[in-house]
Formats: C-alpha cells, structure tokens, sequence
C-alpha cells in the first residue's frame, strides 16, 4: 500500500518497492504470477445484474484501494467494469495478511466470497478467498487524471485502456458495432469472405501501395489498396451477394482521418445499383445509431465536454448530384467557365490546387474543401465525373457515372457504385487510368469478366471513420487500437 503514502516518489522508486514486494511472494511460497482460474462471473457483468446473497467468483485488476485499518475496499475490473470487494484484516490468517499487503493497484486477483450490499449502497462481495493472478512491476496510471498526453495514449494503448473509461468504452462499442455489421449483411443472404491481402498487381482504388517481396516465388508483391477485383471475381462465379470486413494498405500520408492500415467493409449484390445499395447503406447505418447510441441525434463533443455539432441522421438521407453541389459552393457559372478560369476562381475561394493537377482534379478539389469538409448530416452525393471512378457504369450521357459517395461529418464515409460489368469498356478505362504503365493493368480480372459479370451494385465502408461518426471520437487513433506511429528516437 506504500504508493497511497509517498504520491510524489518517482517510477523507479515505485518500481523497486514492487519489485520487494515480488520477492515477499515468492518467500511466502505464492506464484506471484498465478494459473487458470474458474470464475462465476465478470466483474462488470456481476455488477450490471447484480443480487445480493450469492457465492461468486470474480478476477480483475486491482484499480482501487482503500485501508481503513480494520478493513479494507478494493475494486477489481476488466474491460467491461469492475465490482468492490471487502476484507476484514482481523479475518485473515497472518499469512494472508503478508500476502495481501503485497498488493498493489495494477495487480491481478481473483476472489471469491459473498455479494452484498454497504450501507452507502455499493453493490461488494465480502471476500472469503483471494488468488494472486499477476503481480504489476509498473504503477498503473494517475487514478484520477489518467492518461492525458496523446501520444502516451497511443502508443502505449494499455495504460489508455485500463484508465479511461470513455476511450475503454469506445474500443468495446466498435467491437459489438462490427459484430452488428456482419450479422445485419448475414441476415440479407450475404455472404462473408477471404480474399488475398498480398497481391500481384493492386487494383480496385487509386492509391499508392506498400511493396513487398516474396522470397520463395522471386517476385515483387504489394499490400492490398482494396478487395474489389477479387470480389467482383467472385461474382462472375456465382456468388450473388458477397462482402468482406479487411484490412486494407495504402502508403500515403497520415492525418486525423488517415491511418495507412484501416478497416473497409465491402459488399456487392448481383442485379443491384447504385440506388438499392444506398438504401442499405442507409439501413445499416440507421440501425447501429439506434441500436448502440439510442438516437438518430448524434451529439460530438469537444474534450471539456460542450457539444460543437449535432449530425442528424433522420431518413430519408439527402440525395444530391456532384455538379450541383459544386456549383452551389463555387458559383454557378463554375461549369461553364474555362478550365483556366476555375483556377483563378480556386484562388479567389481559397482552395488550394497543384499546377499538374488536371481539371476534374481542380474539381474535386473544390468538392473536398467546399463541399465533403463542410457537409456534416447525410448526404448522398451523385454521378460524379467519369474520370474520378473507372470501375463504375456511365450515366445516360455518358459524362458521369452512377456512383454516390456518402458524405457525413465531413468526411466520406462509404462510396456505392453500379458497377461497370462490360469487359471492353473496363479494359480501355483501366489502360487509361494506367498511362504508359500497362504492366499495372490486371489484366487477368478483364479476362474473367469476359466470362460474364452480372450487373450488381458495390459498397465500401470505411470502418474506421463510420466508428468515428457514431461514437463522436475526433481523430482516427481514438478509434485505432494501435495506430502506425512515427518510431520514438
């Protein structure tokens, strides 16, 4: 208990007094580093559904602790939540009682005893056993303050977890939500697959990949960008509704809304568009908001906790073309005015363009900047230019193409397509989109769609930031158990 009695020794201190006391352990003939041990209950759960009387058996860290002399309350969780426990010091055998003064905050313990109820209302268990699990050599974090520098906090994730609870909180949440997300695709006849994450030649999105190389086979290899080339193969097979939960990998930069490792959700259903895929998207989305957060209102706080906005996702979504958006934002004449003269205009509204950039490039710009950054209830946004998605079908037309991107929070957060299943049409957009590197051309998936690609509709979901949007987290890392960090010098 000596580290409630000197709050202003350093680390290493702490460090050597615990370190005495694993050494007492052992002389005391305990395992300061336990075995199995047989529970009734998690702490969390016991507290949740709580009845007084019962025989139980709980483990957890200790997270608190409490001598009062004669007695003494701890607190023992996980996780999921923790429960109190109380001991009787004048009931302890001395031999327990030398144990037991060997424990610190940190450490694992298993107990066992009676559930009752203190007389300020605190549901406890009066502890008849106790079971050292693991002894902590380090101190857990400032029980009242916790973690509170950002970069502790990612790249030391445990002491995050066990001492904040909202962030705790969060990880559990995205876990049941992508649970969710397979049962909801499970329900409509989906179903779920592998496809490969090392890949001959990376397709499906227009990204820079990682680059590996195989040792056995003599050949360059990349991490996926997406599994949308394999899924769409899967389709000419005979699969009519398909989806995978991966990883994808792109080797670009990092920002609040980008990790180079991150989770997408993609699905394609035979004899769809993209209007029916939009309708389940929408469903989707609905569903785990009600379901995880109760509302259809969703608040997003700032770190003193006052509400900055309300995103409201209410159906029907808005549904709106690109073009019209654009125009909205950088006036009406933007479409009609010389390439020339959109940059000029790029200028006057402060939106930041490159000189290589080529004139749907400008526009896209203006999207991002005026239009995606700025759009925070949903909005379904339609028929974007042809020249942005090559693995789409062209609207009626024949300058767009039927796609929706799905903006929400400023950021999007799902793309939907009626995929383009007409095998020339592929193969002249995919060379062109490659320039003079034909060699990037997968040229193996244009010959299985000669053997006939359904028309279907396609979704991806960005995992990471729809997590982001329905629990109000502000950055991608608080969403990312272990986020790609820069290497410490």
């Amino acid at each position: 208990m000596s580290e409630a009695t000197q709050p202003h020794s350093t680390e290493a201190e702490l460090i050597a007094v615990r370190r005495e006391k694993l050494g007492k352990l052992r002389e005391l003939g305990v395992d300061p580093y336990g075995s199995a041990y047989e529970t009734t209950h998690t702490p969390g759960d016991l507290r949740e559904n709580f009845t007084e009387g019962l025989q139980v058996k709980v483990a957890g860290r200790i997270t608190g602790l409490r001598n009062m002399g004669k007695s003494c309350f701890f607190h023992v969780g996980d996780i999921h939540g923790g429960i109190q426990g109380y001991l009787s010091i004048k009931e302890l055998s001395p031999e327990d009682l030398a144990i037991f003064e060997c424990l610190d905050r940190g450490d694992w313990l298993g107990i066992e005893g009676e559930t009752f109820v203190t007389r300020t209302g605190e549901p406890s268990i009066k502890v008849s056993k106790f079971t050292v699990l693991s002894k902590s050599l380090r101190p857990m974090p400032d029980k009242w303050h916790g973690v509170a520098d950002r970069e502790i906090k990612y790249r030391k994730r445990h002491l995050d977890l066990m001492s904040n609870e909202e962030s705790a909180e969060v990880f559990v949440t995205r876990s049941k939500m992508v649970a969710e997300m397979r049962a909801f695709f499970h329900e409509r006849g989906y179903l779920e697959v592998e496809t490969p994450m090392l890949q001959d030649i990376p397709g499906g999105a227009a990204a820079r990949p990682f680059e590996t190389f195989h040792n056995a086979l003599g050949m360059p290899l990349t991490m996926r960008i997406a599994p949308e080339l394999f899924l769409k193969r899967l389709l000419v097979g005979g699969f009519t509704k398909v989806f995978e939960l991966n990883r994808n990998f792109r080797n670009e930069g990092i920002s609040r809304r980008h990790n180079p490792e991150f989770t997408m959700l993609e699905a394609y259903q035979a004899f769809a568009d993209f209007e029916i895929m939009a309708d389940l998207v929408e469903s989707l989305i609905c569903h785990l908001a009600e379901k995880f957060r109760g509302t259809l209102k969703l608040e997003h706080k700032d770190e003193e906790g006052n509400v900055v906005r309300t995103i409201n996702l209410e159906r029907p979504w808005k549904r709106a073309d690109y073009n019209d958006l654009v125009a909205e934002a950088a006036g009406a004449d933007f479409f009609t005015i010389t390439p020339e003269q959109r940059r000029e205009r790029c200028d006057q509204l402060g939106v930041q363009i490159s000189p290589e950039m080529e004139d749907h490039e400008v526009v896209q710009q203006v999207f991002e900047k005026l239009v995606e950054e700025k759009s925070f209830d949903p909005c379904f946004v339609t028929r974007v230019s042809s020249e942005l998605v090559p693995l789409a079908k062209l609207s009626p037309g024949g300058k767009t193409v039927e796609v929706y991107e799905l903006v929400i929070n400023g950021q999007e957060i799902s793309p939907g397509y009626s995929e383009l299943n007409d095998p020339d049409v592929q193969r002249a957009r995919l060379e062109h989109q490659s320039g003079e590197e034909t060699q990037k051309v997968d040229y193996d998936f244009i010959e299985t769609m000669e053997h006939g690609m359904p028309p279907a509709g396609g979704i991806g979901i960005g995992i990471d930031r729809l997590i982001m949007m329905l629990t109000g987290a502000p950055t991608i890392r608080d969403v990312i158990l272990f986020p790609l960090l820069k290497r410490k010098d």
